[in-house]
């Protein structure tokens, strides 16, 4: 992909509301990725897949074949795409991620969106929270919906100011702490979970965005909601590489909680927060 194409064809005709961009970067809980989207109330997804993983048509669904390869794959996408969605707020997420923010079991994002629109921002900051499942055993591959754990301890951030005065996070921790020698270096946990998309804006292989106040976690005059992407990828990875899954037995550690799949675990670890909104 050249960064001026996208494989999803003519999206004028999208019901209104915002979008999700679900990227297969294998065949991992495609399905469940995209029910979860429509179910926080996206009005459409975007789905690329590979053709033999399609999923059943429907008219809030658009699907491309082709896989995702990687982080910086996505960024080019994502900034082909800010032209035909122009105006719309997005979501973007790899498949096995899963988006959260507060209250989003009565909330829809569309809810969300309206709120941080009268609050005068265009994004919503976003950190990704490692999944893993519980045993390698019974989930070699790294994935387990049904027994999926998290760390409650072992996150740092680093912070500053830009010169408008938006507070930035640098996020790192989890897996790709505990397992740094299995993983690529300098891999940030933070990233915009949601941004209005406009022509000219870029989105890099670390999925951050060229405009530096998109990036930022709040703005100077509100201290804004922030969510939670929670993630299965760095699971996957090393679950999957032959070096690490031959050097890792098992996830588990004396941080390690069950994940209930509820925002309100999210925001009692710290991982978002409710800002101003009530």
């Amino acid at each position: 992909m050249d960064g001026t194409a996208h494989p999803f064809g003519d999206l004028s005709r999208l019901p209104p509301g915002p979008v999700a961009v679900v990227l297969a970067e294998d065949g991992a809980e495609i399905a469940s990725t995209v029910a979860h989207c429509r179910a926080l109330g996206f009005a459409a997804v975007l789905l690329m897949r590979p053709a033999a993983l399609a999923l059943p048509p429907s008219a809030w669904l658009v699907q491309a074949d082709g896989l995702c390869a990687g982080r910086a794959a996505a960024g080019r996408l994502v900034t082909a795409l800010q032209r035909p969605l122009a105006g719309r707020w997005m979501h973007v997420a790899f498949n096995a991620e899963y988006l959260f923010f507060p209250w989003c079991e009565t909330r829809s994002v569309g809810d969300l969106c309206a709120f941080m629109e009268e609050e005068r921002r265009a994004s919503v900051h976003g950190m990704v929270v490692d999944l893993y499942p519980a045993s390698l055993d019974a989930a070699p591959l790294g994935v387990d919906r049904d027994n999926a754990c998290l760390d409650a301890l072992g996150y740092y951030a680093f912070s500053r100011e830009d010169e408008a005065g938006f507070p930035h996070a640098e996020i790192h921790g989890g897996l790709r702490w505990r397992f740094a020698e299995h993983l690529p270096a300098g891999t940030r946990l933070d990233r915009p979970a949601l941004h209005v998309a406009r022509p000219g804006l870029a989105m890099d292989a670390d999925l951050h965005l060229s405009e530096p106040e998109l990036n930022a976690v709040s703005c100077p005059w509100h201290n804004n909601v922030t969510a939670a992407i929670a993630s299965f990828r760095a699971a996957k990875a090393l679950a999957r590489n032959p070096a690490s899954a031959a050097a890792i037995d098992g996830f588990a550690w004396e941080g390690t909680r069950r994940f209930t799949w509820t925002a309100r675990e999210l925001l009692d670890h710290g991982f978002m927060e409710a800002g101003q909104w009530f």
